[in-house]
Protein backbone atom coordinates (compact mmCIF):
# COMPACT_ATOMS: atom_id res chain seq x y z
CA UNK A 1 0.00 0.00 0.00
CA UNK A 2 1.24 3.80 -0.47
CA UNK A 3 1.94 5.47 2.70
CA UNK A 4 3.67 8.77 3.94
CA UNK A 5 7.32 7.61 5.08
CA UNK A 6 9.59 9.23 7.83
CA UNK A 7 13.14 9.06 6.75
CA UNK A 8 14.82 11.79 8.52
CA UNK A 9 14.76 15.59 9.33
CA UNK A 10 13.55 16.85 6.02
CA UNK A 11 13.17 13.99 4.49
CA UNK A 12 9.63 12.20 3.71
CA UNK A 13 8.28 10.27 0.87
CA UNK A 14 5.36 8.49 -0.28
CA UNK A 15 6.24 5.04 -1.08
CA UNK A 16 4.71 1.46 -0.56
CA UNK A 17 4.96 -0.31 2.71
CA UNK A 18 3.43 -3.57 3.49
CA UNK A 19 -0.14 -3.62 4.22
CA UNK A 20 -1.00 -3.95 8.38
CA UNK A 21 -2.45 -6.78 9.54
CA UNK A 22 -3.87 -8.29 13.07
CA UNK A 23 -1.44 -8.58 15.56
CA UNK A 24 -3.29 -9.16 18.60
CA UNK A 25 -7.30 -10.08 19.34
CA UNK A 26 -7.66 -6.49 20.37
CA UNK A 27 -6.48 -5.20 17.45
CA UNK A 28 -8.99 -4.03 13.96
CA UNK A 29 -7.49 -3.23 10.33
CA UNK A 30 -8.70 -0.04 8.93
CA UNK A 31 -8.94 1.23 5.23
CA UNK A 32 -8.56 4.67 5.47
CA UNK A 33 -10.74 6.95 3.84
CA UNK A 34 -9.43 10.33 5.11
CA UNK A 35 -6.34 11.81 6.98
CA UNK A 36 -4.92 14.88 7.41
CA UNK A 37 -1.69 16.27 8.22
CA UNK A 38 -1.00 18.04 11.65
CA UNK A 39 1.58 20.54 13.23
CA UNK A 40 2.81 17.56 15.22
CA UNK A 41 3.77 15.85 12.11
CA UNK A 42 5.94 19.13 10.95
CA UNK A 43 8.03 18.97 14.50
CA UNK A 44 8.62 15.83 13.69
CA UNK A 45 10.08 16.58 10.22
CA UNK A 46 11.56 19.66 11.32
CA UNK A 47 13.65 17.95 14.57
CA UNK A 48 11.70 19.51 17.09
CA UNK A 49 10.57 15.88 18.54
CA UNK A 50 13.20 13.90 18.21
CA UNK A 51 13.64 10.11 18.15
CA UNK A 52 11.92 9.42 15.01
CA UNK A 53 12.57 5.92 13.73
CA UNK A 54 13.36 5.97 10.12
CA UNK A 55 10.77 3.85 8.21
CA UNK A 56 7.78 4.86 10.70
CA UNK A 57 4.23 5.99 8.68
CA UNK A 58 3.68 9.16 9.20
CA UNK A 59 0.02 10.45 10.83
CA UNK A 60 -2.21 10.26 13.52
CA UNK A 61 -5.65 11.87 12.27
CA UNK A 62 -7.97 9.32 10.57
CA UNK A 63 -11.18 8.15 9.36
CA UNK A 64 -12.10 5.21 8.02
CA UNK A 65 -14.08 1.88 7.28
CA UNK A 66 -13.27 -1.81 9.23
CA UNK A 67 -11.71 -4.11 6.78
CA UNK A 68 -10.41 -6.61 9.90
CA UNK A 69 -11.60 -7.47 13.36
CA UNK A 70 -9.50 -9.61 16.09
CA UNK A 71 -11.53 -11.73 18.03
CA UNK A 72 -12.01 -9.54 21.08
CA UNK A 73 -13.12 -6.26 19.46
CA UNK A 74 -17.05 -7.12 20.37
CA UNK A 75 -18.26 -3.45 19.67
CA UNK A 76 -17.55 -3.14 15.90
CA UNK A 77 -18.30 -5.08 12.59
CA UNK A 78 -16.81 -5.43 9.74
CA UNK A 79 -18.12 -2.53 7.21
CA UNK A 80 -18.71 0.21 9.80
CA UNK A 81 -17.45 4.00 9.34
CA UNK A 82 -14.81 4.36 11.85
CA UNK A 83 -13.38 7.35 13.67
CA UNK A 84 -9.81 6.99 14.83
CA UNK A 85 -8.45 8.48 18.27
CA UNK A 86 -5.06 10.22 17.92
CA UNK A 87 -3.92 8.77 21.14
CA UNK A 88 -4.31 4.90 21.72
CA UNK A 89 -5.56 3.44 24.98
CA UNK A 90 -6.01 0.14 26.72
CA UNK A 91 -9.44 1.23 28.05
CA UNK A 92 -8.51 -0.97 31.23
CA UNK A 93 -5.62 0.45 33.38
CA UNK A 94 -6.60 3.07 36.20
CA UNK A 95 -5.57 6.24 33.93
CA UNK A 96 -7.77 5.08 31.44
CA UNK A 97 -10.82 4.43 33.67
CA UNK A 98 -10.32 8.53 35.43
CA UNK A 99 -10.02 10.04 31.57
CA UNK A 100 -6.59 10.19 31.60
CA UNK A 101 -6.40 7.92 28.30
CA UNK A 102 -3.39 9.53 27.08
CA UNK A 103 -1.20 8.22 30.18
CA UNK A 104 -2.40 4.86 29.48
CA UNK A 105 -0.27 1.92 31.74
CA UNK A 106 -0.27 -0.42 29.13
CA UNK A 107 -1.14 1.14 25.10
CA UNK A 108 3.12 2.10 24.96
CA UNK A 109 4.69 -1.33 24.58
CA UNK A 110 8.09 0.87 26.28
CA UNK A 111 6.42 0.56 29.70
CA UNK A 112 4.08 2.49 31.58
CA UNK A 113 6.58 5.31 32.01
CA UNK A 114 7.42 6.00 28.42
CA UNK A 115 4.90 8.32 27.46
CA UNK A 116 1.80 8.62 25.74
CA UNK A 117 1.65 6.23 22.66
CA UNK A 118 0.33 7.49 19.38
CA UNK A 119 0.06 6.65 15.48
CA UNK A 120 3.15 7.87 13.64
CA UNK A 121 5.43 9.12 16.47
CA UNK A 122 8.37 8.48 17.84
CA UNK A 123 10.34 5.27 19.40
CA UNK A 124 8.86 6.63 22.60
CA UNK A 125 5.88 6.68 21.99
CA UNK A 126 5.44 2.99 20.91
CA UNK A 127 6.58 3.01 17.39
CA UNK A 128 3.43 2.57 15.56
CA UNK A 129 3.03 3.10 12.30
CA UNK A 130 0.60 6.19 11.03
CA UNK A 131 -2.35 6.98 9.54
CA UNK A 132 -1.45 8.84 6.41
CA UNK A 133 -1.39 5.60 4.27
CA UNK A 134 -4.13 3.48 2.82
CA UNK A 135 -4.42 0.91 5.49
CA UNK A 136 -3.86 1.31 9.34
CA UNK A 137 -3.59 -1.22 12.12
CA UNK A 138 -5.43 -0.09 15.31
CA UNK A 139 -4.41 -1.55 18.05
CA UNK A 140 -7.67 -1.65 21.13
CA UNK A 141 -9.41 -0.87 19.04
CA UNK A 142 -12.55 -1.86 20.95
CA UNK A 143 -11.49 1.49 22.15
CA UNK A 144 -10.03 3.65 20.03
CA UNK A 145 -12.32 3.83 17.10
CA UNK A 146 -15.77 5.30 17.22
CA UNK A 147 -18.46 4.33 15.00
CA UNK A 148 -19.58 7.32 12.72
CA UNK A 149 -23.42 8.12 12.11
CA UNK A 150 -24.06 8.62 8.37
CA UNK A 151 -24.87 12.45 8.90
CA UNK A 152 -21.23 13.63 9.83
CA UNK A 153 -19.21 13.59 6.81
CA UNK A 154 -15.50 13.18 6.17
CA UNK A 155 -14.73 16.81 6.31
CA UNK A 156 -16.49 17.34 9.63
CA UNK A 157 -14.86 13.50 11.33
CA UNK A 158 -11.46 14.11 10.18
CA UNK A 159 -11.22 17.11 12.66
CA UNK A 160 -12.86 15.11 15.02
CA UNK A 161 -10.03 12.52 15.35
CA UNK A 162 -7.55 15.05 17.13
CA UNK A 163 -8.13 19.04 16.58
CA UNK A 164 -11.32 19.20 18.09
CA UNK A 165 -10.83 17.24 21.29
CA UNK A 166 -7.39 18.98 21.78
CA UNK A 167 -9.29 22.29 21.38
CA UNK A 168 -11.98 21.38 23.86
CA UNK A 169 -9.46 20.00 26.52
CA UNK A 170 -7.59 23.30 26.12
CA UNK A 171 -10.55 25.06 27.36
CA UNK A 172 -10.89 22.65 29.92
CA UNK A 173 -7.28 22.84 30.88
CA UNK A 174 -7.48 27.08 31.08
CA UNK A 175 -10.78 26.64 33.60
CA UNK A 176 -12.99 28.96 31.20
CA UNK A 177 -15.87 30.13 32.76
CA UNK A 178 -18.90 32.14 31.95
CA UNK A 179 -17.71 35.94 31.05
CA UNK A 180 -13.85 35.26 31.06
CA UNK A 181 -11.64 36.90 29.13
CA UNK A 182 -9.23 34.57 26.90
CA UNK A 183 -6.33 34.89 25.53
CA UNK A 184 -5.61 32.09 22.81
CA UNK A 185 -2.02 32.30 20.72
CA UNK A 186 -2.09 30.39 17.76
CA UNK A 187 -4.28 30.90 15.30
CA UNK A 188 -3.58 27.24 13.53
CA UNK A 189 -6.22 24.21 13.80
CA UNK A 190 -5.77 23.71 17.03
CA UNK A 191 -5.92 27.65 17.88
CA UNK A 192 -9.18 27.84 15.89
CA UNK A 193 -10.56 24.37 17.70
CA UNK A 194 -9.68 25.94 21.16
CA UNK A 195 -11.78 29.68 20.32
CA UNK A 196 -14.48 27.77 19.30
CA UNK A 197 -14.44 25.81 22.58
CA UNK A 198 -13.81 28.97 24.79
CA UNK A 199 -17.42 30.51 22.88
CA UNK A 200 -19.12 26.70 24.28
CA UNK A 201 -18.27 27.89 27.59
CA UNK A 202 -19.17 31.28 27.07
CA UNK A 203 -16.39 33.18 27.31
CA UNK A 204 -17.06 37.06 27.60
CA UNK A 205 -14.24 37.98 25.48
CA UNK A 206 -11.37 36.25 23.33
CA UNK A 207 -8.65 37.81 21.94
CA UNK A 208 -6.88 35.55 19.19
CA UNK A 209 -2.85 36.22 18.25
CA UNK A 210 -0.67 34.92 15.10
CA UNK A 211 0.53 36.55 12.38
CA UNK A 212 -0.82 35.06 9.32
CA UNK A 213 -3.26 36.85 7.78
CA UNK A 214 -6.03 34.11 6.53
CA UNK A 215 -6.07 32.75 10.28
CA UNK A 216 -6.83 35.88 11.94
CA UNK A 217 -9.47 36.27 9.40
CA UNK A 218 -10.62 32.59 10.67
CA UNK A 219 -10.39 33.61 14.39
CA UNK A 220 -12.51 36.89 13.62
CA UNK A 221 -15.33 34.75 12.09
CA UNK A 222 -15.51 32.68 14.92
CA UNK A 223 -15.86 35.79 17.28
CA UNK A 224 -12.64 36.67 18.48
CA UNK A 225 -10.55 39.75 18.73
CA UNK A 226 -7.54 39.38 16.37
CA UNK A 227 -4.02 39.94 17.33
CA UNK A 228 -1.33 40.20 14.45
CA UNK A 229 1.57 39.99 16.59
CA UNK A 230 3.52 41.12 13.20
CA UNK A 231 1.91 44.72 13.20
CA UNK A 232 1.79 44.86 17.31
CA UNK A 233 3.28 43.81 20.70
CA UNK A 234 0.29 41.40 21.60
CA UNK A 235 1.32 41.80 25.58
CA UNK A 236 0.39 45.23 25.45
CA UNK A 237 -2.19 45.11 23.09
CA UNK A 238 -3.76 42.81 25.60
CA UNK A 239 -3.34 44.72 28.52
CA UNK A 240 -3.89 48.04 27.01
CA UNK A 241 -7.56 46.27 25.68
CA UNK A 242 -8.30 44.97 28.85
CA UNK A 243 -7.40 48.55 31.13
CA UNK A 244 -4.08 46.71 32.38
CA UNK A 245 -5.70 43.66 34.21
CA UNK A 246 -4.70 40.99 31.28
CA UNK A 247 -6.67 38.08 30.97
CA UNK A 248 -8.78 35.33 32.84
CA UNK A 249 -7.61 32.54 30.84
CA UNK A 250 -4.45 31.74 28.56
CA UNK A 251 -4.29 28.70 25.58
CA UNK A 252 -0.48 28.33 24.20
CA UNK A 253 -1.75 26.42 21.17
CA UNK A 254 1.80 27.00 19.22
CA UNK A 255 4.31 24.48 20.97
CA UNK A 256 7.70 24.10 20.19
CA UNK A 257 8.15 25.96 17.08
CA UNK A 258 7.00 29.65 17.80
CA UNK A 259 8.48 32.35 15.75
CA UNK A 260 9.56 35.89 16.38
CA UNK A 261 7.98 38.96 14.53
CA UNK A 262 9.39 40.09 11.27
CA UNK A 263 8.11 43.20 11.95
CA UNK A 264 6.04 45.74 14.31
CA UNK A 265 6.31 46.80 17.65
CA UNK A 266 7.04 43.49 19.06
CA UNK A 267 10.35 42.71 17.15
CA UNK A 268 12.77 44.82 18.65
CA UNK A 269 11.88 42.69 22.14
CA UNK A 270 12.01 39.49 19.94
CA UNK A 271 15.78 40.50 19.25
CA UNK A 272 17.34 41.45 22.52
CA UNK A 273 16.40 37.87 22.94
CA UNK A 274 17.76 35.81 19.80
CA UNK A 275 21.05 34.68 21.10
CA UNK A 276 18.71 33.37 23.67
CA UNK A 277 16.40 31.73 21.10
CA UNK A 278 19.18 30.65 19.05
CA UNK A 279 20.70 28.18 22.24
CA UNK A 280 17.31 27.28 22.63
CA UNK A 281 16.97 25.57 19.15
CA UNK A 282 20.26 24.15 19.07
CA UNK A 283 19.36 22.15 22.61
CA UNK A 284 16.06 21.15 21.78
CA UNK A 285 16.54 20.26 18.32
CA UNK A 286 20.07 18.88 17.80
CA UNK A 287 19.10 17.25 14.64
CA UNK A 288 18.52 20.10 12.12
CA UNK A 289 17.74 20.24 8.22
CA UNK A 290 20.01 22.58 6.91
CA UNK A 291 20.02 21.77 2.97
CA UNK A 292 16.98 24.29 1.98
CA UNK A 293 15.08 26.87 3.71
CA UNK A 294 12.07 24.39 4.38
CA UNK A 295 11.57 22.28 7.50
CA UNK A 296 13.68 24.21 10.10
CA UNK A 297 12.54 24.58 13.81
CA UNK A 298 10.52 27.77 14.80
CA UNK A 299 13.54 30.50 15.84
CA UNK A 300 11.98 31.85 19.16
CA UNK A 301 10.63 28.10 20.70
CA UNK A 302 9.33 30.10 24.11
CA UNK A 303 8.33 33.55 22.66
CA UNK A 304 4.72 31.86 22.79
CA UNK A 305 4.59 30.98 26.14
CA UNK A 306 6.77 34.15 27.42
CA UNK A 307 3.64 36.09 25.75
CA UNK A 308 0.86 34.09 27.17
CA UNK A 309 2.55 34.13 30.60
CA UNK A 310 2.71 38.15 30.61
CA UNK A 311 -0.54 38.75 29.25
CA UNK A 312 -2.35 36.94 32.18
CA UNK A 313 -3.92 38.67 34.72
CA UNK A 314 -2.70 37.60 37.99
CA UNK A 315 -4.14 34.53 39.27
CA UNK A 316 -5.11 33.81 36.11
CA UNK A 317 -4.73 30.69 34.16
CA UNK A 318 -2.45 29.71 31.76
CA UNK A 319 -2.80 25.69 29.51
CA UNK A 320 -0.59 24.57 27.49
CA UNK A 321 -1.62 22.42 24.61
CA UNK A 322 0.73 23.02 22.06
CA UNK A 323 3.84 20.07 21.80
CA UNK A 324 6.64 20.57 23.33
CA UNK A 325 8.67 18.10 23.97
CA UNK A 326 10.98 16.17 26.22
CA UNK A 327 14.38 18.12 25.60
CA UNK A 328 12.81 21.71 26.50
CA UNK A 329 13.66 22.53 29.79
CA UNK A 330 12.65 26.44 29.46
CA UNK A 331 9.76 27.87 31.28
CA UNK A 332 9.48 31.26 32.76
CA UNK A 333 9.11 30.16 36.42
CA UNK A 334 9.26 32.76 38.19
CA UNK A 335 7.64 35.27 36.31
CA UNK A 336 4.48 32.69 36.49
CA UNK A 337 5.14 31.73 40.68
CA UNK A 338 4.94 36.29 41.16
CA UNK A 339 1.61 35.96 39.65
CA UNK A 340 0.44 33.42 41.22
CA UNK A 341 -0.56 31.52 38.43
CA UNK A 342 -2.09 28.27 37.70
CA UNK A 343 -0.96 26.02 35.28
CA UNK A 344 -2.13 23.09 33.36
CA UNK A 345 -0.74 21.28 30.25
CA UNK A 346 -0.85 18.21 28.44
CA UNK A 347 -1.19 15.51 25.92
CA UNK A 348 -5.34 15.41 24.87
CA UNK A 349 -7.08 12.67 26.39
CA UNK A 350 -8.81 11.98 23.07
CA UNK A 351 -11.28 9.07 23.87
CA UNK A 352 -12.43 11.54 26.92
CA UNK A 353 -13.92 14.19 24.36
CA UNK A 354 -14.55 12.59 21.11
CA UNK A 355 -18.50 10.81 22.54
CA UNK A 356 -19.53 14.56 23.40
CA UNK A 357 -18.18 16.41 20.30
CA UNK A 358 -19.39 13.32 17.53
CA UNK A 359 -22.85 14.55 19.31
CA UNK A 360 -22.00 17.99 18.89
CA UNK A 361 -21.67 17.60 15.50
CA UNK A 362 -23.97 15.21 14.52
CA UNK A 363 -26.95 17.64 16.21
CA UNK A 364 -25.43 20.66 14.56
CA UNK A 365 -24.22 22.66 17.84
CA UNK A 366 -20.86 22.27 16.54
CA UNK A 367 -19.27 22.65 13.06
CA UNK A 368 -15.82 23.71 12.15
CA UNK A 369 -15.75 22.07 8.90
CA UNK A 370 -15.37 25.35 6.71
CA UNK A 371 -11.70 25.60 8.77
CA UNK A 372 -10.69 22.71 6.80
CA UNK A 373 -9.39 24.11 3.72
CA UNK A 374 -7.96 22.31 1.41
CA UNK A 375 -8.80 18.75 0.26
CA UNK A 376 -6.09 16.90 -1.55
CA UNK A 377 -5.25 13.17 -3.05
CA UNK A 378 -2.78 10.98 -1.32
CA UNK A 379 -0.44 11.32 -4.19
CA UNK A 380 -0.23 15.09 -3.73
CA UNK A 381 0.88 14.45 -0.20
CA UNK A 382 4.01 15.29 -0.41
CA UNK A 383 3.35 19.23 -1.71
CA UNK A 384 0.90 19.30 1.10
CA UNK A 385 2.97 19.16 3.52
CA UNK A 386 5.53 21.91 1.78
CA UNK A 387 2.40 24.02 1.88
CA UNK A 388 1.60 23.45 5.13
CA UNK A 389 5.10 23.97 6.66
CA UNK A 390 5.40 27.29 4.88
CA UNK A 391 1.85 28.59 6.05
CA UNK A 392 0.61 28.90 2.72
CA UNK A 393 -2.55 31.36 2.88
CA UNK A 394 -6.10 29.38 4.00
CA UNK A 395 -4.16 25.96 4.34
CA UNK A 396 -5.20 26.12 7.96
CA UNK A 397 -6.12 22.31 7.85
CA UNK A 398 -5.49 19.98 4.92
CA UNK A 399 -7.46 16.79 4.31
CA UNK A 400 -5.63 14.27 2.42
CA UNK A 401 -7.78 11.22 0.77
CA UNK A 402 -5.87 7.94 0.45
CA UNK A 403 -8.81 6.85 -2.24
CA UNK A 404 -8.43 9.75 -4.37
Amino acid sequence: MKAVVFHGVGDIRLEDVEDPRIEEPTDAVVRITASSICGTDLHMVRGTLTGMKPGTVLGHEGVGVVEELGDDVRNLKVGDRVLIASTIACGDCAYCREGYFAQCDRANPNGPQAGTAFFGGPETSGPFQGLQAERARIPFANVGLVKLPDSISNEQAILLSDILPTGWMAAELAEIKDGDTVAVFGCGPVGQAAIAAARHRSAGRIFAVDNVTTRLEMARALGAEVIDFSDEDPVEQIRRLTDGIGVDRAIDAVGIDAKHPRSGSALDDAMEHKEEYRKEVAEIAPEQNRQFWSWRPGDAPTLALDWAVQSLAKAGTLAVIGVYPSTDRFFPLGYAMGKNLTINMGICNHRKYIPELVELVRSGQLDLAPYLTEIRPLSQVIDSYKAFERRDPYWSKVEIQPGA
